[in-house]
């Protein structure tokens, strides 16, 4: 649940910040201040989830750096025809392999 509701926070936070660049409603406050209920939520629950299966904070926040980052790139990639370049695609794999080392824990525990 605590990787759903990161994903998903990650997600509307990416329509919440980019839509202004794509969409003429992603310029309105109503979508600033509204859209910002729902990924509180997302990123206060994904928080508090990850917090209490972990035990330890520092799992926590590399799991949404490396969540938002991938978002974050399939989405600009997808939606604003921005292709990534080296450094992208490199901060990309480390996402990747962040997520996956600390997903490596669950074997452990």
């Amino acid at each position: 649940m605590a990787i759903l509701m990161s994903f998903t926070g990650h997600l509307i936070a990416w329509f919440h910040m980019q839509a202004q660049f794509k969409w003429e409603w992603g310029k309105s406050l109503w979508w600033v201040i509204l859209g910002g209920v729902p990924i509180s939520l997302c990123f206060f629950y994904g928080t508090k989830w990850y917090y209490e299966y972990f035990g330890n904070y520092w799992y926590v926040r590399p799991m949404g750096f490396g969540m938002g980052t991938i978002v974050f790139t399939v989405l600009t990639y997808f939606i604003l025809y921005e292709t990534p370049d080296l450094r992208t695609i490199i901060s990309l794999f480390l996402s990747i392999i962040i997520i996956i080392l600390q997903l490596s824990h669950l074997t452990i525990k």
